[in-house]
């Protein structure tokens, strides 16, 4: 069972999230801090007492902003241990999604933190940390991709997704309405979404060959123009965009 620590300068928010980990069976115990500070001093008492030991945390719940030392301040400070805890971030804010994953971030939550989200990073945590019992895994829907937006998880249309961008192990998802920040890298997706039209344009780029509108060729450069963007293509996949295209119906 997990051994957790909830950081929130937000007494509510700490309350709540608190909450929610103590009804989670896989939460051993949890307990919280008002700071980063705070939660600081308890992670060294932590890793004092070692793995085993009476103080242990094996995860840290932790939101980002924080006055003094923020949540990724301090999550940096813990890359440098040796053995420090997984980190799950809880935060209101979507745009630090890829610098957490940068800190080796077990998962991203958003605020207002729902019950069945943050039971799936506990979820994670528990496999990254060894203690989570083996449970099959459904297959997802190929028609639709999970993503979260302000709590809510809403399932996009892949065949309304116009192109991808790499954002580390994340992928920005676009559509004409607006795009979608997931935490799923371009090469999985790439593997995932070949068979439905996808093509590797460029190493940030995933682009869906019915949304290319137009080819362009200028002074030995290529682009696409997938609505109202232009994207370049890299030598090494240009030549197989072109036959791609050129076989398209």
């Amino acid at each position: 069972m997990l051994r957790a620590l909830a950081v929130d300068d937000e007494r509510p928010s700490l309350e709540e999230l608190l909450y929610l980990l103590n009804a989670d069976p896989r939460i051993g115990s949890a307990e919280g801090a008002g700071d980063a500070t705070e939660a600081l001093r308890r992670i060294n008492r932590a890793l004092e007492s070692g793995p085993g030991g009476p103080e242990a945390i094996d995860v840290v719940f932790l939101d980002i902003h924080m006055p003094g030392l923020d949540g990724l301040d301090l999550a940096r400070l813990l890359t440098g241990f040796a053995v420090p805890p997984l980190v799950v971030f809880v935060t209101a804010h979507e745009d630090f999604a890829v610098q957490a994953f940068d800190l080796k971030a077990v998962d991203y939550v958003l605020k207002p933190v729902r019950k069945e989200r943050l039971a799936e990073a506990v979820r994670r945590a528990a496999e990254r940390s060894g203690t989570a019992p083996r449970i099959p895994v459904h297959e997802p829907d190929p028609d639709h991709i999970p993503v979260e937006l302000g709590g809510v998880t809403r399932f996009v249309a892949v065949d309304d997704i116009t192109h991808v961008e790499a954002r580390g192990d994340y992928a920005r998802l676009h559509t004409d309405k607006g795009s979608h920040l997931v935490r799923i890298p371009l090469s999985a997706l790439e593997e995932r979404w070949r068979s439905r039209g996808f093509v590797r344009i460029h190493r940030r780029h995933l682009v869906a060959l019915r949304h290319i509108g137009e080819l362009r060729l200028d002074a030995g450069t290529v682009s696409v123009l997938v609505g109202a963007e232009e994207l370049q293509v890299s030598r090494r996949h240009a030549r197989e965009l072109r036959d791609l295209l050129m076989r398209r119906p």
